[in-house]
């Protein structure tokens, strides 16, 4: 997991500073109104709602606004209408990027993406050529205490129903099947663990080491404003860094 983790380390950490607290209401409010659209308010038929309002209460979100954007998406008040697709490509080093779109102008978006990729040694491609490197995963990310025993705490991931597990950078870090998310992890709340990333994910299958400075800095660029644009809600690649390099960066 160890692209997964290079990058979601980074963005959940960005995620959590104030600054950034408005974009993260906005992508969230999408996810709300674009779940709500495809499968209703009912969060029992609808998981992918269920997932949305639970990512909108860990971040703090009022409940005003998380009502809000699900009346938006069920056509309950009046409100943008978002189309979903992906995009796909590669950044340098021949990363692969995959990226999870909702936008009211297409045209527009596809034209910033593409630029994006241009400025930073990448270049955007077709419809397929790389979302077959990734698979559909569950995934959780929990801090690891300096007194927590790290082979106990994967070996109770494994008991609860893990499908993997590895710790990072003091941050415990599990992948399960999407729909055992729920239940693995409610297993390991009641274990005592507490998570701050809790989603649907697409994990890398395989993962490309990017040894080259220069590549890894323009890298991580190019995957930061693809986060930051306004338009795309998840970024995914499968990227490695060595931590040193990553430091040198940094």
């Amino acid at each position: 997991m160890s692209g997964h983790s290079k990058w979601a380390n980074i963005k959940h950490k960005k995620a959590r500073t104030d600054a950034k607290k408005g974009r993260v209401f906005t992508r969230i409010a999408k996810e709300l109104t674009v779940a709500a659209k495809n499968g209703g308010r009912d969060t029992e038929i609808n998981p992918r709602l269920k997932a949305a309002i639970q990512k909108a209460k860990e971040a703090n979100m009022p409940n005003d606004n998380i009502e809000r954007a699900i009346k938006k998406g069920t056509g309950e008040i009046e409100g943008v209408v978002y189309e979903e697709f992906s995009y796909e490509g590669y950044g340098p080093a021949g990363v692969a990027i995959l990226l999870d779109v909702a936008t009211d102008n297409r045209n527009r978006t596809a034209a910033e993406i593409r630029h994006f990729f241009a400025k930073h040694g990448g270049n955007l491609g077709e419809t397929g050529c790389v979302a077959w490197m990734f698979d559909r995963k569950g995934y959780l990310a929990a801090d690891v205490a300096e007194d927590m025993e790290h082979e106990e705490l994967m070996l109770m991931a494994i008991e609860c129903g893990a499908e993997e597990v590895s710790i990072e950078e003091d941050t415990l870090e599990i992948t399960t099947e999407p729909d055992t998310l729920e239940e693995v992890k409610q297993q390991l709340i009641d274990q005592g663990l507490q998570f701050n990333v809790s989603e649907l994910s697409m994990i890398p299958k395989n993962t490309v080491e990017v040894v080259d400075e220069d590549d890894a800095k323009k890298l991580l660029e190019l995957m930061e404003v693809l986060e930051d644009h306004d338009d795309v809600q998840n970024v995914y690649a499968n990227f490695d860094i060595d931590d040193s390099l990553m430091d040198t960066i940094n």
